[in-house]
């Protein structure tokens, strides 16, 4: 059952935050003050742009509940892959697993900035996107323990989550292969003339497909509302940027569409370039480039160390200076005034929650076997033919698989 939160939620981040997100109620009545008070949120580093004027603004004006909002999303995020590490380490979760941690602020920035009409489709690194989509935090943990009720039916896995009611088309598990996707759902977009952006995302080493510069080539041709977001952690799997880019600069690669460069350590920053992004879109522009500067603390997947190609300093020294997460935190103790004993309640609370979820994914029954040809074909006839090692070993009715 959901928690109720202790205090209204506003704008985007009610969306995204009010309804799902519990926390504890310890601390409500002191986290209610000043809640309309607004501040003065500087950013840490300068937008960079390309051919383009970009958001000029060096700082941002927030509200407590906002930042409130944006900090338990990604506290929540935070809490769930390291719940997905543990199970990983428990042999709960097998195969491919690609947490996010470190990259919270540019998932949760660009939600508070778009609504659900809006398209997202990502890579493989996928959890996080499918929680600031709408799905609940026992459907992906059950889907990365291969359980019937998670998200793809337990038949996906983590590199392939889906909330097609909310528009997140997944999760994709060949390098690259979203982008010229979310060209065609940007295609779809202008088609139906229904004012939404889709959202294109992929990595600094997926920045290097051939695919990208043809989607990019079509998309402005065509003038589709599409943002390529390149989630740059500086990292493609082993290999540094400065060693697989001849060069780095992304939010540059679109050449002929303008773009931006944007700390995606900073949920704030991430929100207003995202809104200026999308602003482009909406107008009949064309497509824009997007590209966050962002981290990951987990190694390329679970089977990755993550400190063969760069160091602990390097990672510990990230940590200090730029978590998103602890920056939130520190912005509402320090700009809002709320107590470390208030936050901490929240933090109790969350935990909780994603407790009590994960034994409910741990309770739900694995696919039954039947299940592997089911959902090959949408409205797939029951009876549906599956070819033997010939057709003599086929089952199922033929001929009315192919009516």
């Amino acid at each position: 059952a959901e928690i109720p939160m202790p205090m209204p939620m506003v704008g985007s981040v009610a969306r995204h935050v009010a309804r799902r997100t519990p926390f504890a109620l310890a601390g409500a009545a002191g986290a209610r003050r000043h809640m309309s008070s607004t501040v003065t949120v500087p950013f840490d580093k300068e937008v960079l742009t390309y051919e383009c004027e970009g958001p000029t603004m060096t700082s941002v004006e927030a509200t407590k509940e906002e930042v409130l909002g944006l900090w338990q999303e990604m506290y929540r995020m935070r809490r769930m892959e390291l719940t997905a590490d543990q199970l990983y380490k428990s042999k709960m979760i097998r195969g491919f697993c690609h947490l996010y941690d470190g990259q919270e602020a540019v998932c949760v920035g660009m939600e508070a900035a778009v609504t659900y009409k809006d398209s997202f489709i990502t890579a493989y690194r996928d959890h996080c996107h499918q929680i600031s989509r709408g799905d609940s935090i026992e459907s992906v943990l059950a889907e990365l323990m291969g359980k019937s009720t998670g998200c793809a039916k337990g038949k996906g896995g983590s590199m392939h989550m889906y909330y097609g009611k909310n528009n997140f088309f997944g999760g994709n598990g060949i390098v690259g292969a979203q982008q010229p996707l979310g060209a065609g759902l940007a295609f779809a977009h202008k088609y139906r003339e229904d004012g939404s952006v889709a959202f294109t995302m992929y990595g600094d080493g997926a920045a290097n497909q051939g695919q990208l510069f043809e989607a990019m080539n079509m998309a402005a041709l065509w003038k589709l509302p599409v943002v390529f977001v390149c989630e740059n952690n500086h990292y493609g799997m082993g290999t540094s940027q400065d060693r697989g880019a001849a060069m780095p600069e992304y939010y540059k690669r679109g050449q002929y569409m303008p773009g931006l460069a944007v700390d995606g350590m900073h949920v704030l920053n991430v929100r207003e370039a995202t809104k200026y992004a999308a602003d482009h879109c909406r107008a009949g522009k064309g497509p824009f480039v997007l590209e966050m500067d962002t981290y990951r603390y987990h190694g390329h997947s679970m089977s990755d160390p993550g400190i063969t190609y760069r160091d602990r300093t390097e990672v510990s020294g990230v940590r200090e200076k730029r978590d998103p997460v602890q920056k939130a935190r520190n912005w509402l103790v320090e700009l809002f005034g709320m107590e470390d004993k208030e936050l901490k309640g929240i933090e109790s609370g969350i935990r909780k929650d994603i407790e009590a979820q994960l034994e409910k994914a741990k309770a739900a029954p694995a696919p039954e076997d039947s299940a592997l040809w089911l959902d090959i074909y949408k409205d797939q006839n029951p009876n549906f033919f599956i070819r033997g090692c010939d057709m003599s070993g086929g089952t199922g009715d033929f001929k009315s698989s192919e009516a």
